[in-house]
């Protein structure tokens, strides 16, 4: 039917141009823009995949960033730890250089250069953060991405706690010297000790007696050591093993002296006391001792409060150390005041063995001068410090040192192998996160990326239609025309 008021062939025309314009416009985006999707009309679930797609690829990026950063901070580590071990073989072999009873140079000489290689210790750990309490002294978490969760999704490397910590105390240096000799009742105390333990056969606290040595350590702190005997008696391994078992973790060490007497020796400040109730170790006349490797300042007098303020004026080399103790201070008080500003310099105050006063200890030479007589010291004349004693003969010191010394490095060789455990730790999470990254990529292209060759033909394709379109349209309003000639008519 023939109609002027509806032509329905240009409304089919116009409705297919529509059509084909539109698949022009999207074939013509697609292939200027790559992407297959443009806007959400275009694939909505496909869009929301590769949505999640590219925030995985996002994060594993990033990722990958991390365990670089995080390789590289333990390399950092890893080479600060190869340093510290070359310092233990340098001190291994003043050590050993010293343990020699046959050495005649100067022992001080050697603990002048141990000591200053024990605090670089120190500060090469804290340099490299892992010092006790450094920040790399911890449990490390590097996130790479790619898990399920969180947790599946970190990589931990754990350096926490105190071994894994490389500082010179962590390692059990810092207590440590390679002087002469130690404390042997009878050397430093009042009287000769006549009982030798190292006689052939010998055994000691018979019918279960036991012996009790109580150390005062600096700031106050005391530790007791005990030796319980058997109901035959304990040989003088098994006596020395007793208070080792005690005394090793502070420094100190219990052994025989060159006569085979009790010894112990230490690098820390300290001064013993046997308690004498049954004295099979020592004798009843020499039941005291200070630590003779240190230079001591040990005073006659009691320590009493007063109800003036006492300045201390602690002299050590360069360096001028003043501490004010206040008006009725107790003892105890007065050991944390003295130690908290002390210490620092090597310098220790710790109660005497009678329990009624101060002294001072040190591996360096030091002066302490009070501005009241008869408190913390006693008099002007005790001011300087005594020197260590040298006539021990013995090398007990030098000795504790290389024990320590192989804890030291056995210690460190653990730390390098978590340090390098967590290095390729790392280098394996990073290769996991780059094949991730590559796969989830693969999967985002199949979704949001343009087929380029099917969009060119697509276009071919939508160019032509439209053109055809068009022609269609014009013959389709070209058709009312025929109306004129049957109205001509």
């Amino acid at each position: 039917m023939i109609s002027l008021q509806t032509n329905v062939d240009s409304l089919v025309a116009q409705q297919n141009l529509n059509l084909d314009d539109q698949f022009q416009s999207n074939t013509i985006a697609q292939l200027t823009s790559g992407y297959r999707i443009n806007k959400s009309g275009d694939d909505a679930a496909g869009l929301a995949i590769a949505n999640g797609l590219t925030s995985s690829i996002a994060e594993l990026t990033q990722g990958v960033n991390n365990a670089n950063d995080g390789v590289s901070q333990l390399e950092i580590v890893d080479g600060g730890l190869s340093n510290i071990s070359t310092i233990l073989n340098r001190l291994k072999t003043l050590a050993t250089e010293s343990a020699s009873s046959t050495f005649t140079g100067s022992r001080a000489t050697l603990n002048d250069e141990y000591a200053s290689l024990v605090t670089e210790v120190t500060r090469q750990a804290t340099n490299i953060n892992l010092q006790a309490g450094g920040t790399f002294n911890q449990e490390l978490s590097v996130f790479v991405g790619g898990g399920s969760d969180t947790a599946n999704s970190s990589v931990s490397v754990d350096l926490s706690g105190t071994q894994n910590a490389v500082d010179a105390t962590s390692l059990g240096l810092s207590t440590t010297n390679v002087l002469n000799g130690g404390v042997s009742f009878g050397v430093a105390g009042t009287s000769t000790n006549t009982v030798r333990l190292d006689a052939p056969g010998a055994l000691f606290l018979a019918s279960t007696a036991s012996e009790s040595f109580t150390f005062n350590l600096a700031g106050g702190t005391s530790v007791t050591a005990n030796v319980i005997g058997t109901a035959s008696g304990i040989t003088e391994s098994n006596l020395i093993s007793q208070l080792n078992t005690t005394l090793s973790s502070y420094g100190i060490t219990a052994s025989l002296n060159g006569t085979g007497n009790l010894q112990f020796s230490g690098a820390s400040a300290f001064n013993v006391t046997d308690d004498a109730t049954s004295p099979v170790l020592v004798s009843a006349t020499a039941t005291t001792a200070d630590n003779t490797s240190n230079y001591i300042v040990q005073g006659t007098t009691a320590y009493a409060t007063t109800s003036a303020t006492e300045n201390l004026t602690i002299q050590a080399g360069s360096s001028t150390i003043s501490v004010a103790l206040g008006p009725n201070t107790p003892l105890a008080s007065a050991l944390t005041d003295i130690n908290a500003a002390t210490s620092p310099y090597g310098i220790y105050a710790l109660e005497n063995t009678a329990g009624t006063g101060i002294e001072f200890q040190s591996s360096s030479s030091f002066s302490v001068d009070s501005n009241l007589a008869g408190q913390t010291l006693p008099s002007a004349s005790e001011i300087g410090a005594t020197p260590p004693t040298a006539d021990s003969g013995t090398t007990n010191n030098a000795d504790a040192a290389i024990a320590a010394i192989d804890s030291a490095i056995q210690t460190l060789g653990l730390v390098q192998g978590r340090v390098g455990a967590g290095e390729n730790l790392l280098g394996y999470a990073n290769s996991l996160a780059q094949s991730q990254i590559s796969g989830f990529s693969a999967a985002e292209s199949q979704i949001r990326d343009a087929n380029v060759a099917a969009q060119a033909a697509n276009l071919t394709k939508s160019q032509v239609l439209t053109q055809t379109a068009v022609a269609a349209l014009a013959q389709a309003n070209a058709e009312p025309q025929a109306v004129l000639k049957l109205l001509q008519s």
